[in-house]
């Protein structure tokens, strides 16, 4: 079996899912998924979870992410990109680069926003975007998000490209057309692209159809971010068991790993005691 993640380079007009798909079948691997969804229309970084590699999603989701987008000012549609019917159309009034710039930095920092109909969030079980394309509205509560940074590559008439660094749980779609409002316009997004998700790039990545066992990351090396502790002898086994562990860590979360790999993730349950909460053997 082989065991680790892959960067993929997600190809507009494909789902998350197809592209996994596609990976499966040049690895020829069955247990292969994936963390953070890219919409069908939006492209770049995939990172894809490949055997026991499978057992890192809930330790790669909450990494920080970074965008490169296109905002298309004056028409909104209601899926906020361009593959959506168009709801409002409004001026765009004349704008500089001095007044995007200070829109953008008063989205810095922590904002509550609310999730888009549009979106695989789930509801009695069905994502949100089956309720939508039926036309029907479902509440959402909004979240705290945070917008580490905002920055404007170019603008030309109705059109600003930028690039957001931010939160697991960002919708840059959702962004996009809260900043054009606050612009005193409207809009919806006509690219989207996903350049890095935490210290991953998508400069690393490979398309599905180019997969190969050369592009898995092993599950040590993916982990880099991670404190990472050595065990050997006696030490070991009570890794190996899943026992709670005192250890003297300034993290709260590390993996442990012997001669032979990984062993598990510990995490800290109260002052210096730690216990499993992923095991690999």
């Amino acid at each position: 079996m082989i065991d680790g993640i892959i960067l993929i380079d997600k190809k507009e007009g494909l789902t998350s899912r197809d592209e996994i798909n596609n990976v499966s079948f040049k690895l020829h691997e069955k247990k292969v998924g994936h963390i953070g969804t890219l919409d069908p229309f939006a492209t770049g970084l995939l990172v894809g979870l490949v055997g026991q590699g499978t057992k890192l999603s809930q330790f790669l989701e909450c990494l920080d992410k970074v965008y490169v987008a296109t905002l298309k000012l004056g028409k909104r549609t209601n899926t906020q990109d361009l593959t959506g019917e168009v709801i409002e159309e409004k001026e765009v009034p004349e704008l500089n680069k001095k007044l995007i710039e200070e829109v953008f930095k008063s989205f810095e920092g922590e904002i509550e926003q609310t999730p888009p109909m549009f979106s695989a969030i789930k509801y009695k079980g069905k994502p949100l975007y089956k309720y939508a394309r039926k036309g029907e509205e479902i509440e959402r509560k909004s979240r705290k998000v945070h917008i580490y940074s905002l920055n404007l590559l170019s603008f030309n008439n109705d059109e600003i490209m930028f690039s957001a660094h931010v939160s697991k749980g960002t919708y840059i779609r959702t962004l996009g057309e809260d900043i054009a409002l606050r612009l005193n316009t409207v809009g919806h997004l006509t690219s989207l692209r996903r350049v890095k998700v935490g210290e991953y790039s998508v400069t690393d990545a490979v398309t599905s159809d180019n997969a190969s066992l050369e592009n898995i990351i092993p599950i040590e090396k993916a982990l880099d971010f991670m404190d990472k502790l050595y065990v050997c002898g006696e030490e070991k086994k009570k890794f190996l068991n899943g026992m709670h562990i005192e250890i003297k860590n300034k993290s709260d979360t590390l993996y442990v790993y012997d001669e032979d790999g990984i062993i598990a993730i510990y995490e800290r349950d109260h002052k210096d005691i730690y216990r499993s909460v992923r095991g690999f053997r």
